[in-house]
């Protein structure tokens, strides 16, 4: 699957579970060329997610959130996923 793709289909998981008010999805694969993990041509990922999905809740179970919307693509095609997850409050600041 391309690269574009890949973004394309993490957006929409996302957007369809957690409806957030600012996401960022970035595909840094080619910052990881050679290294053994990314041998298998799944991708590394940096995810900016504001959510009040994310309100209330520990940064480990923000991440289960966004994990749960990834489904079998962490299988399948994300080898690395780097996760910042707020809430509108938070992001606020």
């Amino acid at each position: 699957m391309a690269a574009q793709d890949r973004v394309a289909l993490i957006r929409q998981r996302l957007e369809d579970a957690l409806a957030p008010s600012l996401l960022d999805v970035v595909d840094e694969s080619h910052e990881h060329v050679g290294h053994p993990g990314a041998a298998d041509g799944r991708g590394h990922f940096s995810v900016t997610i504001v959510a009040d999905a994310f309100s209330g809740l520990s940064l480990l179970e923000r991440h289960r959130l966004v994990y749960d919307a990834m489904g079998e693509l962490m299988d399948t095609d994300i080898h690395a996923l780097s996760i910042q997850a707020r809430s509108p409050a938070e992001a606020r600041g």
